[in-house]
């Protein structure tokens, strides 16, 4: 994978811990920097290990199905990518409240299960898995830090225009993935 695609996959994993930060941000009193570094931290640890967690299952199944892994990187990252797009608009509830820091690993966890998902696609491909979850761990941080500092400005509308794009680049990913194995690309 190139540094770009590496960079957009880590922006397109970080949306949804970066929507549920902005979320937070938005709910309570207004946060400190010692809340808002460790919202940063637990969604990237989080979200740094999960795609390490599905490489290796990937890999445990990949001498058996080497022949359609380009289909399964495309269906995988297409499903979680458009999955991400739809909730974004289908999540109505906005309830304001306190978060304990178990809330947010909880948080964090449930907003990691499609990093999970294209971890397993990149073990169909020659990838470096550590640089790619260091990358994806490091962008959730700064962007869950971020969220958690701009919620109270941009509010959570923006944040589900956020998550669909995040959606619609994890397809386009896919997708590019799919073409390149088919056509025989580079």
């Amino acid at each position: 994978m190139s540094p770009t695609a590496i960079g957009v996959l880590a922006v397109s994993m970080s949306m949804d811990a970066f929507v549920a930060a902005l979320g937070q941000g938005t709910s309570g009193p207004r946060p400190s920097f010692a809340m808002t570094l460790r919202t940063g931290v637990i969604f990237g640890v989080v979200e740094a290990l999960t795609p390490l967690i599905g490489w290796a299952a990937g890999m445990a199944a990949a001498r058996h199905i080497a022949v359609i892994d380009h289909w399964i990187a495309f269906i995988l990252l297409a499903g979680v990518g458009g999955h991400m797009a739809l909730q974004a608009w289908r999540d109505t509830e906005h309830t304001p409240r306190n978060r304990s820091v178990w809330a947010t690993v909880v948080t964090a966890m449930g907003t990691s299960i499609d990093a999970m998902a294209v971890g397993v696609s990149l073990s169909f491909l020659q990838v470096n898995i550590l640089w790619i979850a260091l990358a994806i761990g490091a962008t959730t941080m700064v962007m869950s830090s971020t969220g958690v500092l701009l919620g109270r400005l941009i509010g959570a509308r923006f944040g589900r225009i956020a998550e669909t794009l995040g959606g619609v680049a994890l397809f386009a990913i896919g997708a590019t993935i799919l073409w390149q194995h088919l056509t025989g690309a580079a």
